[in-house]
């Protein structure tokens, strides 16, 4: 049975694997792990109490038997302002509505702690555009840029 909790400490390292594995599947061979893991240390992940717990944040996984197979978290940019992030799921669990479903508990999550607007970046549209179909659907809409990532796609919407 798949099912949508807090990360615990035993399964950061699973839960970086899903990035990695997602992230090298959109970038097909153009980047290596290695190259990949010198862009992004996933840092935010390895110390996922500071800096989504301890931050009016939240970091959900999903898990099948006990495995990470997808991930997701809010994490707090201002006041009233979160951003989504690392909303990756494994191939076999993505079109099932389960990013659906994360994303409620998550923006269920973000309305309780008194956020009013959330922001998301994508690396690139073309290469991520099941990621920039669902967020369109979600309700978000482009924005300027809000920081100094790498990403070429900013959006937001109101919660």
């Amino acid at each position: 049975m798949v099912k949508i909790l807090p990360i615990q400490k035993h399964q950061i390292e699973q839960a970086k694997q899903v990035v990695l594995t997602v992230s090298l599947e959109i970038w097909q061979g153009e980047i290596s792990e290695e190259d990949f893991k010198r862009i992004d240390s996933m840092s935010d992940i390895t110390n996922v109490k500071s800096h989504y717990f301890d931050n009016n944040g939240l970091f959900l996984v999903l898990i099948d038997n006990d495995k990470v197979v997808g991930t997701g978290g809010i994490r707090q940019l201002e006041a009233k302002i979160c951003e989504l992030k690392r909303m990756w799921f494994l191939k076999a669990y993505r079109g099932q509505g389960l990013g659906q479903k994360m994303t409620q508990k998550l923006f269920n999550f973000a309305k309780q702690a008194g956020y009013q607007k959330v922001r998301l970046d994508l690396a690139n549209e073309e290469r991520q555009f099941q990621a920039m179909r669902f967020s369109k659907k979600l309700g978000f809409y482009p924005i300027e840029r809000y920081n100094d990532s790498p990403c070429k796609v900013f959006m937001a919407k109101p919660l």
